[in-house]
């Protein structure tokens, strides 16, 4: 008879310094032991088990996005692609020798030759020396357009969005008026009274249409943002409007806006070229994709080539950019993975 204060032998329940033996007739002991070894086995080989053993930190979203990036083929070709195109525009006497400027009427419309692989255009210009120069206006624009428009939209949007109100109303009335303004028809009437020939009045109209799509993107975020725990746990612990916007709310909102602006940064480089196209653009003497394409559409029977490679190039450009858009957006958002 045991004891009130020991517990009855259980011999389904090993004592001290006791362990259970395989019967060695296979039933339901001997498969829950080979269980038990088989999983101790798996938790002694994976270092992320609790223990003393190793330990991963966990990830951030950023850290975890870059890690997704390099395994992301989309990413390494775009990146590459791009990266040979800003060096290219920064330092074009890498790769060309000639001056686009130099001209010679007498190889007007004459296709390759040694030292000249594209070709001359219809003012006897080197084809190859103009696209490889033209990268420089194209990338000039897209990137000063794209950071302007950002800055300004993310801006508008985040303070609308923070604080809410009368702000917000206003903000949100005067971005579906730029929204229905045609882009196209836009550009005709704004660039049309201007004489300058730098980039500078395409960046400038490209900002101005441009910022209202990233301002409600930010907008968007800022007001999900807001509404998580950890920003309600900042106010009421007394945290300012600043320092909750500057460390809590923008850090958490900003990717949705990364994400917009490099996929609009090849649409604003294709819309320069449009623009240059149809002569509100970029002017001459600078030399642009989309001057060169507007030069060589009337004669793209008699000489294809002079269109074929500048417009080769943009094409190529705009994809870039909005390949390494979509790869940072399956990045950042764990909703895609």
């Amino acid at each position: 008879m045991p004891e009130h204060n020991e517990p009855a032998y259980d011999p389904l329940q090993p004592g001290e310094g006791e362990a259970i033996a395989p019967t060695g007739q296979g039933g339901p002991m001997d498969l829950a032991l080979d269980e038990a070894e088989s999983l101790e086995k798996t938790l002694g080989d994976d270092s992320t088990a609790p223990g003393p053993g190793p330990q991963h930190k966990p990830r951030s979203l950023w850290s975890d996005a870059w890690h997704q990036l390099r395994r992301n083929p989309v990413f390494i070709i775009s990146s590459l692609m791009i990266l040979f195109l800003v060096i290219i525009s920064i330092w074009p006497q890498l790769i060309a020798s000639g001056d686009p400027l130099q001209c010679d009427l007498s190889k007007s419309q004459q296709g390759s030759s040694p030292g000249h692989p594209f070709g001359y255009d219809t003012q006897g210009c080197d084809v190859y020396t103009r696209t490889v120069y033209g990268a420089r206006a194209s990338i000039t624009v897209g990137v000063c357009a794209t950071l302007g428009a950002a800055f300004l939209g993310s801006l508008l949007g985040g303070l609308a969005g923070f604080f809410g109100g009368w702000g917000d109303a206003l903000l949100s009335r005067v971005a579906d008026i730029f929204f229905g303004i045609p882009v196209v028809l836009g550009g005709l009437v704004f660039l049309s009274v201007v004489t300058s020939t730098t980039v500078w009045p395409v960046v400038g109209f490209i900002v101005l249409l441009g910022w209202p799509q990233i301002a409600r993107i930010g907008r968007g975020s800022v007001i999900t943002a807001k509404q998580n725990d950890y920003v309600q746990a900042a106010r009421a612990l007394g945290a300012g409007n600043s320092r909750m916007m500057l460390r809590h709310v923008a850090p958490n909102a900003i990717a949705p806006v990364i994400v917009v602006a490099t996929i609009a940064l090849g649409t604003y480089i294709a819309l320069e070229a449009t623009l240059s196209f149809l002569g509100v653009g970029l002017r001459p003497p600078t030399v642009s994709w989309g001057i060169d394409i507007s030069n060589a559409a009337p004669q793209i029977r008699n000489a294809p080539h002079m269109l074929l490679w500048p417009a080769g190039a943009l094409s190529l450009t705009v994809l870039a950019f909005i390949m390494l858009g979509d790869a940072v957006r399956d990045a950042l958002d764990p909703k895609l993975r």
